[in-house]
C-alpha cells in the first residue's frame, strides 16, 4: 500500500528542512513517501505526481519549497487532497519569499501554509497526522501521547530555582 502522506520538494536542498516533517511522521508511526519535485525544473513530474496522488492511495501531501515556492500550490492545483505548504528558508530572504508564495493563493486553491523552517515542517507532519486520526483511533492515541510529552517537557521552575 502507498504511503498515506506523500512529502515532496523542489530540490535536493530542501530535504535538509523537509526531513523533520519526516521525522515526525516517523515518530508517530505515519509511513510517508519523500519525493523531489521541481515546479519549474520537472513540470511533467510534478504533474503526473499530483493528477495520481489520490489514485496512488497518498491522503494529505506536505509541499515544500524555497525561493518562489510554486510547489505547494501547484500540486494544490492539481489535486483535491489536502496540501499543507512549508516555506523552506532561502539565503536571500530567509523564507520570507517562499512564505509570501505560499500563502497568497487565489480564493478555491487552498494550501494550508505553515511557519518558515523546521517548526513549519514538524507542524505539517502533526496537521497531516490529525488529519489521518480523524478515522484513526490508534493514531488518534498515539497523537494524543506524543502531545502530552510535549506538555510533560515544560518544566514548572528554572534549573536551579525552586
Amino acid at each position: 500500500m502507498t504511503a498515506p502522506i506523500a512529502i515532496i520538494m523542489g530540490s535536493q536542498s530542501d530535504w535538509g528542512t523537509m526531513r523533520h516533517a519526516a521525522d515526525t511522521l516517523a515518530a508517530l508511526g505515519i509511513a510517508c513517501e519523500t519525493r523531489i519535485v521541481s515546479a519549474h525544473r520537472t513540470p511533467d513530474r510534478l504533474y503526473a505526481f499530483a493528477k495520481g496522488a489520490k489514485a496512488a492511495g497518498h491522503k494529505v501531501i506536505i509541499a515544500g519549497a524555497g525561493g518562489a515556492a510554486h510547489l505547494p500550490g501547484m500540486a494544490a492545483a492539481l489535486t483535491e487532497l489536502p496540501v499543507f505548504g512549508v516555506p523552506v528558508e532561502s539565503k536571500a530572504l530567509s523564507g520570507v519569499d517562499s512564505l509570501y508564495s505560499i500563502v497568497q493563493m487565489p480564493a478555491g486553491i487552498p494550501v494550508g501554509t505553515l511557519a518558515i523552517g523546521k517548526a513549519g515542517a514538524i507542524n505539517a507532519a502533526l496537521l497531516a497526522a490529525s488529519v489521518l486520526a480523524l478515522n484513526d483511533a490508534a493514531l488518534a492515541g498515539r497523537l494524543a501521547a506524543w502531545r502530552q510529552l510535549q506538555t510533560d517537557a515544560v518544566k514548572d521552575h528554572p534549573e536551579g530555582t525552586a
